[in-house]
């Protein structure tokens, strides 16, 4: 962190905690520097500090760049899906930090504890609203081009980091004017932009609701609103306001105006460490992946394998699965043909099913012949998708049977989302991801919500006569099929191709390139994939084809054989 200081005035000093947006040099970056130095030459105590992977606290230098996620955005959902499976909450850590440099703020001489400020723009706008409703010890506020509702996200397509989505925020009635109502009734000026990402029709919602309450508390001139013009940014004309606010606040008679231009100083003039990089110090500093895989060797050790019952009720309770009341609806769409020769040709007959109101799975059957009713049978194969079953079959991936039932989840092949898609199913803020978020803040794991759609699947299955159902997964499909089969009783038969083994391998290196949309929040404090293998091998005929590791590449012979032993599944057969 860098400490701004008055060269000038006596006795303590108010001050202000500046909070960096999503800039990689952090402090070092020229707007952040702005108004450090700013509110310093007008009095203010000014404490400005490098966010986890930004600035000096760069967490991936010790990998081959072509192995590290590629920027500070990357860097944080890397770090935040990572813990995500042991409960944790990146945005937590971020907020600690801002906790603890409050702490050092206020252990100054200089400063005034009866007038402490905090401000920052964007994602500095996140942890200065998050420690606003967290630290009674700020006496007033001023996020910038961060506040709205998460409702104008989601209906704007607009994904956020890791740090941006709290777990259970939305499944417990809260929404970001909440952390604003915790501070009730001290002084908070929101700012935003005219042209912002950030909906301002949901900062200004949020500001209407917060004067109402302000003024119920006697306080309505603690509160104000601010939108200036332009795009997202800490520019001149938000930073004058938030000097305005705070210069009212405080009782300081200084100057908001800013001498312009102000030259930026070189961000390795600013640098706190040696040799610019919290990494190079010795004795070697932890990185948060570090902590995250202790973490999990811990929760390793402790916890007990499951089985029978008790792994289904864990399963069930993790992946906050709906009840499932019989068979979904399904419709029967018209017939597509997947070969363009009549002697290869296969008929794509397709039946969407209804898993929830206003939510729909496709299931495929591909047959050489064209279908207007779900067939009836004994037997059958259902295939999970990796990302669509029809490019799939495409490509020879699917079982080789007649008729094929396949199923592409929510989200998937068939029933991919178009909202907030960029092309790219593993693109950082893709629609995939974006859901994987909601699904987080209302406590429904978006991969307990597609497992739901496979089982419906099967329940359809079993109303048409299916007693026997040999279920196939590939990929992210073979995550859901695993969790299904351990659920389902018409499941006989389980072969997983490219599967995932084991969550907690995820947590052991500190790149992987599984989606937050295959992982289940605080999973590993109650059991693992292994657990579900065991039982699958238990109970029903299992096999693993060609398993993924953590980057999804199959693994080496040798090393798989060694992985199999030390995860206790040895016995499983395996085709490489």
């Amino acid at each position: 962190g860098n400490l701004y200081l008055p060269k000038r005035g006596i006795g303590p000093r108010p001050a202000v905690l500046g909070t960096c947006g999503h800039s990689t040099p952090g402090k070092g970056e020229p707007l952040y520097q702005a108004f450090s130095r700013h509110l310093a030459r007008m009095g203010y105590v000014v404490l400005i500090y490098d966010p986890i992977s930004q600035g000096e606290r760069m967490q991936f230098l010790g990998l081959p760049r072509s192995r590290q996620p590629g920027g500070l955005c990357p860097d944080h959902n890397m770090m935040g899906n990572q813990m995500h499976l042991l409960g944790g909450y990146f945005g937590s850590w971020r907020a600690w930090d801002g906790i603890r440099a409050l702490d050092v703020l206020l252990s100054r001489p200089e400063v005034d504890r009866t007038r402490v400020g905090v401000t920052g723009n964007s994602g500095g706008g996140t942890m200065s609203t998050w420690l606003t409703g967290l630290d009674q010890r700020l006496t007033m506020a001023a996020p910038s081009c961060f506040v709205t509702s998460f409702l104008s996200n989601l209906e704007n397509e607009e994904s956020q980091d890791a740090e941006q989505v709290p777990p259970g925020l939305l499944a417990a009635g809260l929404d970001l004017a909440d952390f604003f109502v915790a501070y009730l009734p001290r002084p908070t000026i929101l700012l935003g932009k005219a042209n912002d990402f950030f909906d301002r029709r949901g900062l200004e919602d949020t500001y209407d609701e917060l004067r109402r309450l302000y003024r119920i508390a006697g306080a309505g001139d603690n509160i104000q609103l601010f939108i200036g013009p332009g795009d997202h940014g800490y520019t001149v004309e938000n930073r004058e306001a938030m000097y305005r606010f705070f210069n009212r606040h405080t009782g300081l008679r200084a100057n908001a105006r800013e001498p312009r231009p102000l030259k930026a100083e070189a961000p390795q003039t600013l640098h706190a460490t040696p040799k610019g990089q919290v990494h190079y110090l010795r004795p070697k500093p932890r990185t948060v992946s570090d902590f995250t895989a202790d973490a999990a060797r811990e929760l390793a050790g402790r916890r007990k394998p499951l089985a029978g019952a008790k792994l289904a009720a864990a399963i069930t309770k993790r992946l906050a699965l709906p009840g499932r009341a019989g068979p979904p609806h399904y419709r029967v769409m018209r017939t597509q043909w997947v070969h363009p020769t009549k002697a290869t040709r296969l008929a794509d007959n397709r039946f969407p099913i209804e898993t929830e109101p206003g939510v729909q799975a496709m299931v495929h059957v591909f047959s050489r012949q064209r279908l207007f009713h779900f067939p009836p049978g004994k037997s059958a194969t259902l295939y999970v998708s990796h990302l669509s079953s029809r490019a799939e079959l495409l490509a020879k991936q699917v079982p080789a049977v007649d008729p094929l039932f396949a199923v592409d989840v929510r989200g998937i092949g068939a029933m991919a989302a178009l909202t907030c898609s960029l092309g790219e199913f593993f693109a950082p803020y893709d629609s995939d991801y974006m859901y994987a978020t909601y699904g987080q803040m209302l406590n429904e794991p978006y991969s307990g919500r597609r497992v739901h759609d496979v089982l419906c699947a099967l329940d359809l299955l079993a109303d048409k006569g299916y007693r026997d159902v040999h279920l196939v997964g590939r990929g992210l499909g073979a995550i859901w099929a695993t969790f299904a089969a351990c659920l389902h009783p018409r499941v006989k038969r389980v072969t997983l191709h490219n599967a995932l083994l084991s969550y907690h391998e995820l947590t052991q290196v500190p790149v992987y390139t599984w989606p937050l949309s295959s992982l289940v929040f605080g999973i590993l404090k109650d059991f693992d994939l292994p657990d579900c293998l065991r039982e699958l091998a238990r109970r029903k005929k299992l096999t693993l084809a060609a398993p993924w590791d953590a980057h999804q590449r199959p693994w080496k012979r040798e090393a798989l054989r060694a992985h199999l032993k030390a995860l206790g599944l040895s016995g499983i057969r395996v085709k490489v």
